[in-house]
Parts: structure tokens; C-alpha cells; sequence
């Protein structure tokens, strides 16, 4: 009982400042609450919290480290999107949680994927073939038979063009 009611007090003295900092960490009330909520839950099974010295400083701990593979999960889920529009089943069961964000990176990919498409066709091209086939410049030039001045000049209006879609 006494051990219940010491992990009672220690949620109930820290919850509020724990929950400030991870909201500053990340931005988002929403996923401040689930990073706090599985640092209890990790303190809670494996009985960390008793042998702390500070289980202040443990739960700060355990909350940055779950910040930190959430926005490693971030990172992943970005370069992702921005090669697909089709999301795998784990980056949808995150976002489930998230779904102001999901919309957010589906519409942005959705202004992107426009914008690569209302490239004129040698600019889309040489940008497909740069950003999707990973082609150097060089080998871009000799597979289309122009200049690597040019290529630069397709590819430099190719990323103007999307910067403005981030831009507006």
C-alpha cells in the first residue's frame, strides 16, 4: 500500500511541470501527454522509480528518451512520406493518434506532388530523376543529352518551385 500511495505522490507532484517539459520538447500537447503517460507506465513495470536516488531526474530521463524515438519515428515517417503517399501500417497506427498531423503532411504532400507535376516535362524529369532515382548530375546530363549546366538550371526551378508550396 505505502508503495502505491509513493508512486501516487510522485505522479501527482511532478505530472503538471513533466508534462510543460515535454510539451516545450515537442510542441503538441496531445503527444506531451502520451510521452508522459508511457513514462509512468515504464517506471511502473519495471519498478525503476524504488531504487531511484531522484525519481525526479528518472522520470525526466525516461520522458526525453521517449521524446527523442518519438521524433526519430518523426524523421522516418517524413522521408517516407516524402517519397510516398502511401503510409505502412506502423506509421498509420502512430498517426492514429495524431491525426491534425497526419492531415497536415497529407496535404502538404498532396501541394508537393502537384507542384512536381505542373513542372514543365524536362524539369519534372530531370528532378525525378535526381530526387527518385538518385542519379548524379552527370549522369543525368549524359542519360538526357544536355549540359550539366542545364540539369542544374531544372533542378535549381524544380526547388524553387517547391519552395514556394512551403513558402505559401
Amino acid at each position: 500500500m505505502t508503495d502505491t500511495l509513493d508512486i501516487q505522490r510522485l505522479i501527482v507532484r511532478y505530472d503538471a511541470e513533466l508534462r510543460r517539459v515535454m510539451f516545450r520538447r515537442c510542441g503538441c500537447w496531445d503527444m506531451a501527454a502520451d510521452i508522459v503517460q508511457e513514462t509512468y507506465q515504464r517506471m511502473l513495470s519495471g519498478d525503476l522509480w524504488r531504487a531511484a536516488d531522484n525519481p525526479r531526474a528518472l522520470m525526466h530521463r525516461i520522458a526525453a528518451n521517449l521524446a527523442t524515438d518519438y521524433e526519430r519515428r518523426d524523421a522516418v515517417r517524413d522521408r517516407y512520406l516524402a517519397k510516398s503517399d502511401e503510409l505502412p501500417d506502423w506509421v498509420a497506427e502512430t498517426e492514429a493518434r495524431q491525426p491534425d498531423r497526419l492531415l497536415a503532411a497529407r496535404q502538404r504532400l498532396g501541394r508537393l506532388v502537384a507542384a512536381v507535376e505542373g513542372l514543365p516535362p524536362k524539369c519534372r524529369r530531370v528532378f525525378e530523376m535526381r530526387k527518385f532515382e538518385e542519379l548524379s548530375q552527370a549522369e543525368i546530363a549524359e542519360r538526357l543529352g544536355i549540359s550539366r549546366n542545364m540539369v542544374e538550371k531544372h533542378l535549381r526551378n524544380a526547388l524553387l518551385a517547391l519552395q514556394q508550396v512551403d513558402d505559401d
